[in-house]
């Protein structure tokens, strides 16, 4: 048994491509002056280095932690005057496992995880397994973010993975929320299926359930610039509960059945366990058709419906999608098994581009790490899978709860025509369109402050 640290630069071909030998000097340099002698220093030995990382073994985990935290501390303090577009930043995997030794090489599954775990971080970030963190627990004042039981690629089993916080005891998130005089309260507890979802509350006002969707985290959505600023104002007015779909974020990502029934039945099972009784539902895009599922089965349960850039029939079920719309989807299918979360930017502009076309660059790479973040390539595939499936359609004319309908008239990504639908086939439902043309709307488009006024007025909710 050894503890096996894997290492290598987030962004690396981006780098090189733009300046090949700047980027080869600067990481020269920090090999030389900072990782080589802090690996040696915690009596570490370095078996292999690659164009952009190494492989390291050491005696004992703690001393593999404490090299992995005063590196990544120090590249911080290194990175502090650097552009954010030239900056050298690691991503650090640590796990402890049996090994084989070949000719000064080593194999088996503890590297393997080591190195799964490497490309799940965060840049600048360090990830561990559940052995790591029994091994240090109590013995290193550090700070851990549990990031649940995630499919690593090729790993037959699910690992339970744990963030290390290096900004002391409190988060980017908490900072975050602090600052806005917010609280966040992370529980868990079990679908029907035994499947373990995370579910959140934050804020004080009357309750509103926003339904789960992908690319969801319940702690990153935070800290990136993509969901921070629209959940802030959710929360100034509203108490908050949201959750990260099976699959996804902080709930299980080891999950057996990924469909529309079982995410109706996941909503129950948050609702029922955040003790809520009557209440609305906030839907976004695949969300609505989980929202308007839920309302029609429970319509005791549910008072009002807020639903934003949905769609009642997936890919595959719809009349209106044409053949070569369809074969794009299938395309964009296999670039997500190859490309998903990738540091190699083609796939991510090619998907960002569809989401968020206004989105600035430190957005649209946020966003790139959200992918990383929140879901594993096979995941997300699954779940775009099932999304394709949805057909809701027959379930319109059965809503009963009071429905307000937005979309943003230039969705680039779900077309306005889809909430159309929604609109002229549900009894009563008001619809409002929206200037723009992000799916994914952002802090700067003119359309939030009038999808948030119209939540508020919806909802008989006064502004903050």
């Amino acid at each position: 048994m050894t503890a096996i640290l894997a290492a290598d630069v987030a962004g690396y071909s981006r780098l090189m491509g733009a300046d090949e030998e700047g980027t080869y000097a600067s990481l020269k340099g920090h090999r030389h002056d900072l990782i080589d002698k802090r690996i040696r220093k915690h009596r570490g030995h370095i078996i292999k280095t690659t164009g952009d990382g190494l492989l390291a073994e050491f005696a004992s985990a703690v001393d593999a932690v404490r090299c992995a935290v005063e590196i990544q501390r120090e590249m911080i303090e290194r990175n502090a005057g650097v552009p954010a577009e030239t900056r050298i930043e690691f991503r650090i995997g640590i796990n402890i496992g049996d090994i084989i030794e070949d000719d000064g090489d080593i194999f088996g599954d503890g590297v393997n995880i080591a190195a799964r775990l490497e490309s799940i971080a965060a840049r600048g970030g360090i990830c561990i397994s559940r052995q790591v963190l029994d091994q240090i627990e109590g013995k290193l004042k550090l700070q851990f973010r549990e990031l649940g039981r995630q499919n690593l690629k090729n790993i037959a089993r699910p690992i339970e993975v744990f963030a290390i916080n290096l900004d002391g005891p409190t988060s980017k998130a908490t900072r975050v929320l602090t600052n806005a005089n917010l609280k966040q309260d992370i529980r868990y507890c079990k679908a029907a299926d035994g499947v373990r979802l995370a579910f959140a509350k934050v804020g004080n006002g009357p309750p509103l359930m926003r339904t789960a969707h992908w690319l969801g985290h319940l702690e990153y959505d935070w800290e990136l610039p993509i969901f921070r600023h629209f959940l802030l104002n959710l929360a100034s007015s509203f108490s908050l509960v949201r959750f990260d779909a099976r699959g996804n974020g902080l709930s299980d990502w080891d999950v057996g059945n990924i469909s529309l029934e079982s995410w109706v039945s996941d909503l129950k099972s948050v609702a029922d366990a955040a003790g809520l009784d009557r209440f609305p539902i906030l839907g976004l895009s695949q969300g609505c058709a989980v929202a308007i599922a839920f309302a029609v089965r429970y319509p005791e349960r549910v008072s009002h419906l807020v639903l934003y850039g949905g769609f009642a029939a997936g890919i595959y079920k719809s009349p209106n999608v044409t053949a070569a719309a369809r074969e794009q989807f299938d395309a964009m299918k296999t670039l997500m098994k190859l490309g998903w979360g990738a540091n190699e930017p083609t796939f991510r502009q090619l998907f960002t581009a569809s989401m968020m076309p206004e989105a600035t660059k430190e957005q649209a790479d946020a966003f790139n790490e959200a992918q990383r973040i929140s879901a594993s390539a096979e995941c997300a595939v699954r779940y775009l899978e099932a999304v394709a499936e949805f057909d809701v359609r027959h379930l319109l004319p059965q809503v009963k709860a009071p429905t307000l309908v937005m979309h943003v008239r230039g969705d680039r990504r779900v077309p306005i025509a889809s909430s159309r639908e929604f609109a002229a086939a549900i009894p009563d439902a008001r619809f409002v369109t929206l200037p723009g043309k992000n799916h994914i709307l952002l802090e700067q488009d003119a359309a939030v402050p009038i999808l948030l006024e119209e939540i508020r007025s919806f909802l008989g909710c006064a502004p903050p």
